[in-house]
């Protein structure tokens, strides 16, 4: 039996007989990675032991945090039979310091008031990220969402008008308000806020087992809750809404509770 690993092929010995496709694994084995793959359909994957979610045709994504442990286990079985099971070795990252100074006090800081509308917002994120779907929209690929200077990335550590917050799970990309901003992949609108205190305008496209994309500060909303889009379509405009110093987007992406780098799935921005 071939199987293929990212571009490496394997042949497997004593797999069963009943089954003579290919396990392909596409993307980057490194801190923030996602990877896509693809098995038989009904199999099931673990990565951990920790069930993955598949869809009907066996397409399904792994996703690596920002510490991840450098070694992973991914296992596929098949009618109760084990039919692959490989070490994944995840690539350590280093990862940059942040300094953001001039932000207003209780944007670092929250007020007790502010600290029940910040809970209020993201159990209501929460619930809508409960809500995914199976369906495979990311197929479509990615794209940057809007272009501009990149002022922030991936798992720097933040450092708040002096104060250590966590680290940012997204990349910042600075650009003139009212820069047109473009859903990354196709998907259904998962979630849209008007006025988030931390992440001001908001949008979540869900791309199907669990993989979102966030896109925040924005100055302005184009789509609503529910609506599907295409690859590129707008959905927003850049802005300076919630906690930010300056108008730019903030594209996130998370695959079920694990940030992934939005870097690492786009070409580099021309």
């Amino acid at each position: 039996m071939l199987v293929r690993l990212g571009a490496l092929a394997i042949l497997l010995i004593g797999a069963p007989a009943a089954w003579a496709g290919e396990i392909s694994l596409k993307g980057e084995y490194s801190q923030g990675g996602l990877v896509i793959g693809s098995a038989p359909p009904g199999a099931a994957v673990t990565l951990d032991g920790k069930s993955q979610p598949a869809t009907s045709d066996g397409t399904f994504l792994l996703g690596f945090s920002r510490d991840s442990a450098r070694r992973r286990v991914l296992e596929v079985r098949l009618n109760g039979a084990s039919i692959f099971k490989r070490d994944l070795e995840i690539k350590k990252r280093a990862y940059d310091v942040q300094r953001i100074d001039g932000l207003p006090r209780r944007k670092v800081t929250p007020s007790p008031a502010d600290l029940k509308r910040i809970k209020a917002e993201a159990a209501a994120l929460g619930a809508a990220r409960a809500r995914l779907s199976n369906a495979s929209f990311f197929r479509s690929g990615f794209a940057w969402p809007a272009l501009g200077r990149i002022s922030g990335i991936y798992g720097s550590r933040r450092i708040l008008n002096g104060k250590p917050r966590r680290p940012h799970f997204g990349v910042d990309v600075a650009a003139p308000e009212g820069t047109p901003v473009r859903a990354a992949a196709a998907g259904r609108i998962a979630f849209a806020h008007a006025g988030m205190f931390f992440n001001g305008k908001t949008v979540i496209i869900d791309h199907g087992l669990g993989l979102t994309s966030a896109y925040l500060h924005m100055s302005a909303i184009t789509v609503e809750s529910g609506a599907t889009v295409d690859k590129g379509a707008i959905i927003g405009r850049i802005g300076k809404t919630g906690r930010a110093t300056g108008a730019h987007l903030h594209w996130g992406m998370r695959l079920r509770a694990t940030p992934v780098d939005p870097q690492l799935l786009v070409p580099p921005m021309l």
